[in-house]
């Protein structure tokens, strides 16, 4: 197995993972509610340009990751369940640095996009500059 080397490697983690991500019980409809079965190909290409940018310090992706997960009704089990397969998906395919620096990284942005939800939803009262 190689490490996570370039573009390509990303689209084969990503698509990867959200094959699994579609059909697992517990984030499956969290996507699907957002995300028609005909418009994964926008958000897969947004997902490759993300973690290109995450992995290889590129100028990839323009956006503002949390703003598009602030309204979605997730707890700590579906961050729980994100970082299993995230982390499941990436040991199938890869090892190496680059991996390695994939899954930590994935690992502290489920946590911080948890904590600010949980801020925000303890905090309803707070005005979402999003």
């Amino acid at each position: 197995m190689n490490d996570i080397q370039d573009k390509d490697d990303v689209k084969i983690f990503v698509d990867a993972f959200y094959k699994k991500v579609r059909i697992d019980m517990t984030l499956g409809p969290v996507f699907a509610a957002k995300i028609p079965n005909d418009n994964w190909g926008p958000h897969l290409e947004r997902m490759y340009s993300f973690w290109h940018t995450v992995l290889f310090a590129v100028r990839d992706y323009v956006g503002n990751p949390f703003s598009k997960h602030a309204s979605l009704p997730v707890q700590q089990v579906h961050f729980e369940k994100w970082i299993t397969l995230f982390i499941e998906t990436i040991d199938e395919h890869f090892v190496g640095e680059k991996a390695d620096d994939a899954k930590m990284r994935a690992i502290k942005m489920g946590k911080l996009f948890q904590s600010k939800l949980a801020y925000l939803q303890a905090n309803q009262n707070f005005k979402n500059i999003l």
